[in-house]
């Protein structure tokens, strides 16, 4: 995920999905969420605040309250089908300069991939069996 320009949304679409499944009715309703951690300052020895997170504002008050503050307004529509289709895909979630960055990192393509052989493949298998 390019953390830069989606972590904040991904912790929203987290931290919010217990509510659109009418499991809650609000975020710090779910007992397993870290937005009770995030936005109102309670202990959890499994949160890690996030260098993104701490950016908010340097006063911890006022960071909270910034974390409460992106919960006012629901997602958009595009970005909550956007991060559902990369989970569901298990595909990079970000601009194309990052996804350019862990190919070039990773030295091959990331994403999903069509299925069956590769091509090329068929005439290899047909000559090995001749």
């Amino acid at each position: 995920m390019d953390a830069e320009n989606y972590l904040l949304s991904c912790y929203r679409y987290i931290e919010l999905n217990p509510v659109t499944a009418c499991m809650v009715d609000q975020p710090e309703q779910y007992p397993w969420s870290s937005f009770r951690t995030n936005a109102l300052g309670e202990s959890d020895e499994l949160v890690t605040a996030h260098p993104l997170f701490l950016a908010l504002d340097r006063e911890e008050t006022k960071r909270r309250q910034a974390y409460r503050d992106l919960f006012r307004f629901s997602l958009p529509d595009e970005l909550r089908n956007e991060i559902a289709d990369c989970l569901s895909a298990s595909q990079l979630l970000g601009r194309s300069r990052f996804r350019e960055q862990v190919e070039s990192t990773l030295g091959s393509k990331v994403g999903q991939v069509s299925r069956g052989r590769p091509k090329g493949q068929t005439e290899m298998i047909k000559l090995k069996s001749i």
